[in-house]
């Protein structure tokens, strides 16, 4: 075989692999998403004895037949989905400006965040009794150690409204469909086009709305300077409840997130990598 075609034949294997972690990863966040959701849903009608949350998901996870593996198995695909992002931010990404520095960035990013929910996840198959603890506690002790630091009210603050900015770049992007510049949308039919169209947008918006409350609730904790006023996945479902439209809110934004759960599988399915 001659230099270019054992070049072509690492490239070829290089880019499998990275397909490979990137659907692997894709399935694990539905998996987390949809569970949360599920969780959540149980909160809306009465039920709200497990956090709707990471750490809530596990335990869900943990409790079922081959739950270990289950855990690993998540755990595992996570793993994947940072080496995914790592691989996007050193070589660049598939579609339009896949290579530029802010692509990268944004890569690079989300590598490490893929990298610190794969770290819980395996430590919590490792030493089910030993969790991380709840979101909200997390989100809280986090705000009270900010504040304590010099200018830590306005960087909190910033943070939060960073988050806010997010969330609603999130819900909108969705909303648009911007997605489908990163689908196969060629492998569709016209019946599963619409199906993923309602998962993308419902479950996108959901997603961006909860990053956006998430965010308030940081900017709140600044601007009052109070630590407990910043809350977490699980306290930020809650909140929903506590609306004007009741329950009713929480439920949408929970069918949401199982939706955005479905939708991560189908992104796993026709997704260009």
């Amino acid at each position: 075989m001659t230099w270019r075609g054992r070049a072509g034949a690492r490239r070829a294997a290089n880019g499998s692999m990275a397909e490979g972690a990137a659907r692997a990863g894709l399935t694990a966040r539905g998996v987390i998403y949809l569970l949360v959701g599920v969780l959540a849903l149980r909160i809306a009608f009465g039920d709200g004895q497990r956090q709707a949350d990471r750490g809530g998901a596990l335990a869900e996870l943990a409790d079922k037949p081959f739950g270990a593996v289950l855990l690993w198995a998540l755990g595992l695909g996570l793993v994947g989905m940072a080496l995914w992002r790592l691989s996007e931010a050193v070589f660049g990404a598939a579609g339009k400006d896949g290579r530029g520095a802010r692509k990268r960035l944004a890569s690079a990013a989300r590598c490490g965040f893929y990298a610190f929910v794969a770290w819980s996840v395996l430590a919590f198959a490792v030493n089910r009794n030993n969790g991380s603890g709840s979101s909200d506690r997390q989100s809280r002790d986090l705000t009270a150690r900010a504040l304590e630091i010099p200018a830590g009210q306005w960087l909190v603050g910033l943070a939060g409204a960073a988050v806010v900015v997010v969330g609603g770049w999130i819900g909108v992007r969705a909303a648009m469909r911007k997605y489908h510049d990163k689908l196969k949308l060629g492998e569709l039919t016209p019946r599963t086009r619409r199906l993923v169209d309602v998962t993308g947008v419902g479950g996108g918006v959901a997603r961006g709305l909860v990053f956006a409350a998430a965010g308030v609730f940081a900017v709140r904790a600044a601007v009052d300077y109070e630590p407990g006023r910043a809350k977490g996945l699980d306290d930020t479902l809650r909140s929903f409840a506590g609306t004007p439209l009741g329950p009713w809110l929480l439920v949408c934004v929970s069918v949401g997130l199982v939706l955005f759960g479905v939708f991560s599988f189908a992104l796993a399915r026709w997704r260009r990598v």
